[in-house]
């Protein structure tokens, strides 16, 4: 059996755990953030929420090192649990990767729009009352076929990709975050809060999970590590990615209500760009904005895809799934069924246009802290001290809050019928690709 390339090194970790991590969130939803829990409520939710991560992020440290399988939290799962846990938690996590990538799809058509305003013309028709433009869906199209292309060649050229994306994404954030702060004030933060101040943090802590999702990738990717790397390496590359990307959260939204009285554009298209442009006063760092926006949403998209598709391979390698999505190519030594399966997904999910934005990362945060939550007491079980067991402890009292602040009707932001409805479909699919699979895998076995 052909096996997946090994070519992976740390900085290569580190760039798919960061990358897939941050995508452009800071951009397209941050007046989502802010009307949430206003300049400071905002600020200390994606702190408060990050750092709650890091006992997460340890597990799954261990957890890498422990196991480098593509199957991630299937495989952790597997160890210490029935079968049917090890695929509900595998089908949660396809999800929070797979969603990321339709978002993506659809972002860099309104982005698009917003530079090019005749893109937002040939209108299809209307979900939710949002416009889907023709031209947003051929570009949002042809990035899916780009970027699918390229993760079905290989994992060395998808990485280059990924790190030349991440580190220019970070290089000129560094300059428009810097300009921007030269010449904002301290008295544009007001509100500091939009509600009480624990309902502010909260209301913001409920979507730190789908925003900070992707750490975890990395051990998704662990099979293709170059021969002579370290285990140690998954961890650090796993701890990096949550502290630069608590950093970034926190930094972009105090420099947004820094830049400019951000209450008074809430209504604006693309806050972040039109702070920074008023508080400069020139067009010139829209531009750079929009710079980093486009490379930080090719680097998450292609991050996600990775995380995807390495999943349900890894899923139909276990015989979880169809067998078929875990084939790899004999040449380019990629799993090219899996990598066509979520690209295709991708293209279909992304006509539902606008609608999908917000909508996403509250299913998301839900799908990703249910996946951290089997990693956790997968690690409980099997920790062999009571230090470890003591974090693995921490680890799920913390995911199972953030999946109770979006499920329990009494708490503030939590799930509408429609995102029930999302989740309660994905779970449907699921279902059914299971049970075809265990009633093949019972008729061949007769």
């Amino acid at each position: 059996m052909t096996e997946l390339a090994r070519k992976l090194r740390v900085v290569d970790y580190f760039t798919l755990g960061w990358g897939t991590m941050v995508g452009v969130g800071w951009l397209v939803v941050m007046d989502d953030w802010l009307l949430r829990g206003g300049s400071l409520g905002a600020v200390l939710g994606f702190a408060i929420g990050g750092a709650l991560l890091l006992p997460i992020g340890y597990v799954y440290g261990q957890l890498v090192m422990a196991m480098p399988d593509a199957a991630g939290e299937v495989a952790y799962t597997a160890k210490v649990f029935p079968r049917n846990v090890s695929f509900a938690t595998g089908w949660m996590m396809v999800l929070s990767y797979f969603i990321v990538c339709p978002y993506e799809a659809v972002a860099i058509g309104k982005i698009a729009g917003y530079i090019f305003p005749s893109l937002d013309s040939l209108e299809l028709y209307r979900i939710a009352g949002r416009p889907v433009y023709l031209p947003h869906v051929v570009i949002g199209l042809g990035l899916t076929a780009l970027l699918t292309v390229l993760n079905y060649r290989g994992i060395r050229l998808s990485t280059s990709f990924q790190n030349w994306t991440t580190f220019g994404t970070l290089a000129l954030f560094a300059v428009f975050v810097a300009f921007g702060a030269s010449k904002g004030s301290a008295a544009n933060f007001p509100p500091l809060f939009t509600h009480s101040g624990f309902v502010s943090v909260l209301l913001v802590m409920q979507i730190v999970p789908y925003f900070m999702t992707g750490y975890e990738s990395v051990g998704k990717a662990a099979e293709e590590r170059s021969p002579n790397f370290r285990g140690q390496g998954f961890f650090t590359a796993i701890w990096m990615a949550i502290l630069v990307g608590i950093l970034f959260y926190t930094v972009i939204v105090a420099a947004v209500a820094y830049a400019a009285p951000w209450k008074n554009l809430t209504g604006e298209r693309f806050m972040t760009a039109v702070a920074f442009e008023r508080a400069i006063g020139s067009h010139w760092i829209v531009r750079v904005i929009l710079a980093a926006a486009f490379l930080s949403l090719f680097k998450v998209f292609n991050g996600n895809l990775v995380a995807a598709s390495r999943l349900l391979f890894a899923m139909g390698r276990r015989g979880l799934v169809d067998r078929r999505v875990a084939v790899v190519h004999a040449r380019n030594q990629t799993p090219s069924v899996a990598v066509v399966c979520v690209g295709i997904a991708t293209a279909a999910c992304m006509f539902i246009g606008d609608a999908i934005l917000v909508p996403i990362s509250e299913v998301g945060s839900v799908a990703s802290a249910a996946g951290w939550l089997a990693a956790c007491a997968a690690y409980y079980r099997m920790a062999p001290a009571a230090r470890e067991r003591l974090v693995a402890a921490v680890g799920v009292a913390v995911c199972v809050c953030m999946i109770l602040m979006k499920i329990v009707p009494a708490i503030p932001g939590h799930f509408n019928k429609y995102q029930w409805l999302a989740l309660a479909i994905w779970g449907l699919i699921g279902a059914g690709l299971g049970w075809r699979e265990r009633a093949l895998s019972a008729a061949s076995a007769q």
